[in-house]
């Protein structure tokens, strides 16, 4: 698990400090508010396509080469931003990146449950989801103000942090070669039809429609807060707010879905992000300025369901199949959390470009609420 954290951390802290900088980057650029969300949508299309295609990557090429090569890819496009602001080069870099970020959101879970038994996966889930919530605690909320009162190379440096996690994960790929199970079983399946890839895909679609509709709330606040917020200092709070609550949550919670199971704890977390996303809109819709005290309440809200959902969500993935499904279950789940950060990003800032925040956030927590059925509690059908 330390190399794995070592390789996480490295990894999201280039990742995070350019998810609030490059669309800023952009519109300094001269791009609207739908160009500006544009940037974490081709970032996050290119990850969702690429995270399709790392199991079949780690089976040909093995641990090592595959990530190493994602860290590469997700580090050094960061520091060529440089180069320049328009739109067209921001996304172009923005697709390499995505690149390098599909390999190391897939790889990173799938190893969580290659290293760590059934009994206590929530909490290992819960230590990675940490190594991944800290970098987006400090560095979300910072990265605007580093570009803008530190210098823009600075954050850009920063994002070539993905670089240095290089010897971590090849330390982390020597453990995995004795300990990691198949991840792309091929064509080998077996007679049984229940335990089948296509059952299997069925049976994960629940909690990625979950983790997506929360992931697509989270991800277009965390994308929007620095433009939709005249304060750098009450926009950075409110983003550290929720990363801190984020953090925390998906951390400890894990623990708890060990103990108790994970499902009883989705159903109220449901309604609630509904709930955090109408306060985030109502916070920000008086013309007069924005309500500071429920805007960073619904910070906190937010921020809870969010991190708790990520990690209550993958616990969910992983019974849902047997254990040669782990591959495909981390898969799924990564491309929900992504899929839905994009959707976040792009639909809000072209909803947001027609009518106003405001009513983008009310659409993204309608969405996040009418994923209630799926929180119902299902019996297992699994069949370890």
């Amino acid at each position: 698990m330390a190399p794995l954290v070592a390789m996480t951390c490295a990894g999201f802290s280039g990742y995070a400090v350019l998810l609030t900088v490059a669309p800023l980057w952009a519109v300094e650029g001269g791009a609207t508010t739908a160009g500006a969300g544009l940037v974490n949508g081709v970032l996050l299309l290119f990850t969702v396509l690429t995270q399709l295609l790392v199991p079949g990557a780690l089976r040909r090429f093995g641990w090592g080469p595959v990530l190493a090569g994602g860290l590469l890819l997700l580090g050094v496009p960061g520091a060529l931003l440089t180069l320049g602001n328009e739109l067209e080069v921001v996304l172009g870099l923005s697709a390499v990146r995505g690149v390098g970020f599909g390999v190391l959101t897939v790889a990173g879970s799938a190893a969580v449950a290659a290293l760590v038994g059934a009994p206590r996966i929530g909490e290992a889930i819960g230590a990675y989801g940490l190594a991944v919530a800290v970098p987006n605690l400090l560095l979300l909320p910072a990265g605007p103000w580093i570009a803008e009162s530190v210098g823009w190379w600075v954050a850009f440096a920063v994002s070539a942090l993905p670089v240095a996690g290089i010897p971590a994960a090849l330390r982390l790929a020597t453990a995995l070669r004795s300990s990691a199970p198949d991840l792309h079983p091929g064509t080998d399946e077996p007679p049984d039809p229940y335990d089948s890839a296509s059952a299997a895909y069925v049976r994960l679609l629940r909690p990625m429609l979950l983790l997506l509709a929360v992931t697509l709330a989270g991800g277009a606040v965390i994308t929007f807060t620095p433009q939709m917020v005249d304060s750098p200092s009450v926009a950075a709070g409110g983003l550290f707010l929720m990363g801190l609550t984020a953090a925390l949550s998906r951390w400890r919670v894990g623990a708890l879905a060990d103990r108790h199971g994970a499902e009883r704890f989705i159903l109220p977390l449901v309604p609630l992000t509904g709930a955090g996303m109408a306060l985030v809109a109502w916070s920000v819709a008086d013309t007069d300025g924005l309500r500071v005290g429920s805007f960073l309440a619904a910070m906190l809200l937010v921020g809870l369901c969010y991190g708790s959902l990520q990690n209550l969500t993958l616990v969910v993935a992983f019974a849902s199949v047997s254990r040669r499904h782990h591959n495909r279950a981390s898969a799924v789940w990564n491309v929900g959390f992504d899929a839905g950060t994009a959707l976040g990003s792009v639909a809000v800032g072209v909803i947001a470009e027609a009518s106003s925040f405001a009513t983008a956030f009310l659409v993204a927590g309608g969405l996040a609420v009418a994923t209630l059925p799926l929180a119902v509690r299902r019996r297992s059908l699994v069949r370890q």
